[in-house]
């Protein structure tokens, strides 16, 4: 058994993260210590690497859960699929670099846009999902993207801005502040509606990663200024803890 600590040395993952992937369901530890102390055995660090190869292939971690948790999950063959995937790239990105040589001998003005293409690394990746993302909370997540793309998107996007910006015009007041913690709520509400269920759980671990994570951090400070991502976190800390 390795305690969260030497797993993130191990693997270079952070805590928080580690913390996340717990909080989200993604990466649960063997155990809990009576004093709360996570302890991870061989089968949660065999997980944990499918997960990271998953990472490195850009899935998102809704989507490496539905593959992982799905009742057909066979390790062997989503190896197998990881590596096509992963050759997928190498092949991409080499055709990148003789791009990029051919622009430096012949200069910038070489065009060549095809070499940009990833039809068919998504295209593989789709069919992954497709594979392994039968699951009714998968076929949830993918109705509600697929009428995020039908011209919403951006609007929902906008509209989860503007929270995080009225939280940030709260920072006066304490994050157990009652007006703080309705909004907390409207927060949780929004994301269930327009997202994914977001339990108490997962709200948890969004929390920390709106900390930890520079891109959520620096959204959520553009929109309600310096702090806020601070403040959400800690008001959110405060929410799950009730």
């Amino acid at each position: 058994m390795k305690t969260v600590k030497e797993v993130s040395n191990i693997t270079g993952v952070s805590v928080r993260t580690l913390h996340h992937y717990d909080a989200i369901g993604l990466l649960k530890p063997a155990k809990v210590t009576e004093a709360g102390y996570r302890m991870y055995d061989d089968t949660a660090l065999s997980r944990l690497q499918t997960i990271l190869l998953f990472r490195e292939l850009q899935f998102p971690l809704k989507e490496i859960k539905v593959i992982l948790d799905s009742p057909d999950f066979d390790l062997s063959e989503a190896v197998a699929q990881q590596i096509a995937l992963l050759e997928l790239q190498y092949k991409h990105i080499g055709e990148l670099i003789a791009f990029a040589r051919e622009m430096q001998r012949k200069g910038v003005a070489a065009m060549n846009f095809d070499v940009f293409d990833k039809e068919e690394i998504e295209k593989y990746k789709a069919e992954v999902k497709a594979k392994w993302g039968s699951t009714k909370a998968y076929q949830e997540y993918e109705q509600k993207d697929i009428a995020q793309n039908e011209g919403s998107y951006q609007r929902i996007a906008d509209e989860m801005m503007a929270i995080f910006s009225e939280l940030g015009g709260l920072k006066h007041l304490t994050p157990e502040s009652e007006e703080v913690q309705r909004k907390i709520s409207a927060l949780q509400k929004f994301i269930t509606d327009h997202y994914y269920v977001c339990t108490n759980e997962i709200l948890s671990g969004l929390g920390e990663m709106y900390l930890c994570d520079e891109r959520f951090q620096k959204n959520i400070d553009r929109a309600g200024g310096d702090g806020t991502a601070a403040f959400v976190s800690r008001a959110v800390s405060v929410y799950c803890s009730k």
